[in-house]
């Protein structure tokens, strides 16, 4: 291998005239937490699924641990390990028979299935569970024997999308406690998420939106995108008629809802500072917090998709 355990050149996929994935391109390294970050249609589960060999690319070209997916879809899908947000497991089946099934089916060698059972049941703290029924357990359960299941022959690399769909916040937590020590122990992890927060967690990310990558870097590279813009934060007793008295204001840039205030991009913070005060002022809104923060990913992700957006129109 040369580094890469997953590459990508020129990737589309077209389903008539809708183009799901269009000219993506870009290489994960190994060992490394790949995130691939964007909203729902933006194109990570198809890409995923062709990364998986599942669907055949429309053009363009993909290898997994330099295995061509549309040569040979069937030894991509030996060599990896994938786990959707459905969990994919058996729930009229106890979590022990689930990970003897899966043994089989990813043709884990006879002699090494009980190693491999413990080192789950291990991994996921199921071993006090082994018994229960999967329908009993709770979606955090369910969800660490899925990722047990997904590894059961272990694969180089491992895809997962959007594993962490409707689980509680300390479940996902866990979770990625998880994937933290399968990247230390070598294993490469590309997995999809709309969760913010999970973003930094992951070593790059890619953004994704319309089928396209808009932005691939380390989270902190990412940030560090919006420095030639300022980030303030701004609380009202109006929100939505604070957005329409600064929208379009001299070098405010994008202004978008963030909890129960707004963030707004400006050109250099004091002037615009100043220009908001002076327009809320005059339409008799009472400001109640009006200061420079640091940029998040969300922050990043929405003035990236407004600037998208921007272009298209």
């Amino acid at each position: 291998m040369n580094g890469f355990a997953v590459e990508i050149h020129d990737m589309v996929k077209t389903f008539g005239d809708f183009v799901a994935v269009d000219h993506v391109s870009l290489q994960v390294k190994t060992g490394e937490i790949f995130g691939f970050l964007g909203p729902n249609g933006a194109g990570k589960s198809t890409t995923i699924r062709m990364l998986c060999g599942l669907l055949i690319p429309t053009s363009g070209s993909a290898s997994v641990v330099d295995i061509d997916v549309a040569k040979a879809p069937e030894q991509v899908r030996r060599n990896i390990g994938y786990m959707s947000q459905k969990f994919s497991l058996y729930d009229d089946l106890t979590v022990e028979q689930n990970i003897d099934f899966y043994s089989r089916m990813y043709g884990v060698p006879r002699e090494r299935r009980a190693e491999r059972k413990d080192y789950v049941l291990r991994m996921a703290n199921l071993t006090e569970r082994r018994d229960a029924l999967t329908r009993e357990l709770s979606g955090g359960w369910k969800q660490r024997l899925a990722l047990g299941c997904a590894i059961l022959h272990d694969p180089p690399v491992l895809f997962l999308d959007e594993p962490t769909s409707g689980v509680d916040p300390i479940a996902r937590a866990a979770f990625w406690d998880l994937i933290r020590d399968l990247a230390r122990t070598g294993h490469t992890v590309f997995v999809s998420t709309h969760y913010m927060d999970e973003a930094e967690y992951c070593h790059r990310l890619a953004l994704m939106h319309r089928g396209k990558v808009i932005a691939l870097g380390a989270p902190a590279e990412l940030r560090r995108g919006l420095n030639h813009h300022s980030l303030l934060r701004l609380d009202t007793t109006a929100p939505l008629d604070t957005m329409r008295a600064i929208e379009g204001a001299p070098g405010v840039v994008e202004v978008a809802v963030f909890g129960s205030g707004l963030h707004v991009v400006v050109e250099e913070a004091e002037r615009a500072m100043e220009e908001i005060r002076r327009r809320l002022g005059a339409k008799g809104i009472e400001i109640r917090r009006l200061e420079k923060i640091l940029p998040s990913l969300e922050d990043v992700f929405v003035a990236m998709i407004e600037a998208e957006e921007r272009k298209a129109a």
